[in-house]
């Protein structure tokens, strides 16, 4: 409802609709408003919470590849790439979503049932199964660590597209009511004027008449 596009009619009905349009854009703006600032809170309490499951997982981490590299100087890389060849290429997960200001975040946790050992014992050694046990362990805080790098991520796309409408109603669409209200008042304030000048000269043709 700019300047350079369409004006509108300028009518009372019309006015009566452009000055309604403008109260629900302010409740959407307000709406808008509160929903960036919950984004915002958020986003600031995940990247803390990121930062610290990195943490915890950065020492099992680090002892899970120091029990591998172990393992890999106690029994040799053909035999320890031979094992790993025969372990399964997956895990199973159990995958839920979770709510936050109306934005679906996955979460992912491993399988609570137990995994055993799948290799042999006479193939192996005790600094492999450290290794094992050691990746085991870091695995769910890995997962933590990237669900709360995820959960950043989608709040972000959010923001920014809760933040990209409320410029377009801050800088576009209610001044654009604004506008059209200052506009069609204006015409329907001249239309006043001249009704009343016609009457006060009908007044006064009418008075010289008697």
């Amino acid at each position: 409802m700019s300047s350079s596009n369409k004006r509108p009619p300028p009518t009372k009905i019309e006015l009566i609709k452009v000055k309604r349009s403008l109260v629900v854009a302010k409740s959407v703006y307000k709406i808008l408003e509160d929903k960036r600032d919950v984004l915002l809170k958020n986003i600031d309490e995940m990247i803390d919470e990121a930062g610290k499951a990195r943490s915890e997982m950065s020492e099992p981490l680090s002892n899970a590849y120091r029990s591998l590299f172990n393992a890999y100087m106690s029994i040799g890389s053909s035999k320890l790439e031979s094992i790993a060849l025969t372990s399964p290429s997956h895990i199973d997960v159990d995958v839920n979503v979770k709510v936050v200001v109306d934005v679906r975040i996955p979460t992912i946790s491993i399988s609570e049932k137990e995994i055993g050992l799948n290799y042999g014992f006479a193939d192996s050694d005790s600094k492999l199964d450290d290794a094992t046990q050691m990746m085991r362990l870091a695995l769910p805080r890995i997962l933590r660590a990237a669900e709360y790098e995820n959960s950043i991520l989608e709040l972000a796309r959010s923001l920014e597209k809760t933040q990209r409408l409320l410029n377009a109603l801050d800088y576009v669409i209610m001044p654009g009511y604004n506008e059209s209200i200052k506009y069609i008042s204006s015409i329907l304030e001249e239309r006043e004027r001249e009704d009343f000048s016609r009457l006060k000269h009908v007044k006064k043709v009418l008075e010289r008449k008697r």
